[in-house]
């Protein structure tokens, strides 16, 4: 087999949506089929019910809209989220409360002694925010109840479009095969936060003195003001890639963080580095999460 390059790149064609369900009945999936059975069953039961004293062609008019608009929540999608999903979201959020505190020891009611006009216009009370991840063991693994357990790791990045093409073959199939060897759920996460270059500024202006010429030292506080000046001006971005990898079972902890260490020694191949994140690391990732517009701990 010749030497690829630039020219003669082996491409392989990946499916826009991965996790598509499977077509059971011609281009309708199981969820779709039990969706439009159910509604036809329930249609055909009206229509022998309504039989002796309502004509078919009335029938059929009057619950033509209904079919129409159960055949559309059936089949319809929206950001590849079918028109089902979304209506149920959309009913749980309603029913949801719209305040959530932080009170496990759950919200009191209020006092009884004041005036009933008072309590009216206080409105329903706050509800306990209730988070999806309920602790962080000691090894950074964190717990979902009955969601089971996740393990966060960070990803270094590759410089891919300097790279020749027989090297971005090479990576491109290592990344393939740790795809291909995936036994859970995973999730690649990249976010941008803000980036708080106080501490390298402190760095270079520290290290400044110590360098052998005084060109260099000059250079170094030349850079370190760059960057303030820049901080001071702009509202400064980085980018960071997380690896995720969740077990479903409880007490699954372990497997998770097992299957990041995996993933570390696959993806070596495509010369990415993986970290896990211990707790500290963990807490910090989440509390950035609850709370964009804050600065993150120094080394996230």
């Amino acid at each position: 087999m010749p030497d690829l390059d630039d020219e003669h790149l082996v491409s392989a064609r990946i499916p826009a949506d991965v996790s598509k369900s499977d077509q059971i009945l011609g281009p309708l999936t199981a969820r779709q089929t039990a969706i439009l059975a159910t509604a036809g069953l329930m249609l055909y039961g009206g229509y022998w019910a309504t039989r002796p004293f309502m004509a078919p062609l009335a029938y059929a008019a009057l619950v033509a809209p209904i079919a129409a608009v159960v055949a559309a929540i059936a089949v319809g999608r929206r950001d590849g989220i079918g028109l089902d999903r979304l209506l149920l979201a959309a009913l749980r959020f309603h029913h949801a409360p719209k305040q959530c505190v932080p009170a496990p020891e759950g919200v009191p009611s209020l006092p009884t002694l004041l005036p009933r006009d008072w309590q009216a216009q206080a409105g329903p009370p706050p509800a306990p925010l209730r988070m999806p991840c309920r602790d962080v063991d000691d090894t950074g693994v964190l717990g979902l109840a009955r969601d089971g357990h996740s393990a966060l790791a960070v990803c270094s990045t590759v410089n891919f479009h300097l790279r020749t093409g027989a090297e971005q073959q090479a990576l491109t199939e290592s990344f393939a095969r740790w795809l291909n060897s995936l036994t859970g759920p995973t999730q690649l996460l990249v976010r941008a936060h803000r980036l708080d270059v106080t501490p390298l500024i402190e760095d270079v202006t520290d290290q400044a003195s110590h360098l052998p010429h005084p060109a260099l030292q000059q250079a170094a506080l030349g850079h370190a003001d760059f960057l303030d000046q820049l901080a001071a001006e702009r509202d400064l971005l980085t980018r960071q890639v997380l690896l995720i990898a969740r077990d479903p079972i409880p007490g699954g902890g372990g497997r998770a963080a097992h299957r990041l260490m995996e993933a570390a020694r696959a993806l070596e191949a495509a010369e990415i580095t993986v970290s896990p994140l211990d707790a500290e690391e963990s807490a910090a990732v989440l509390r950035l999460a609850a709370a964009p517009d804050a600065l993150p701990v120094e080394g996230l």
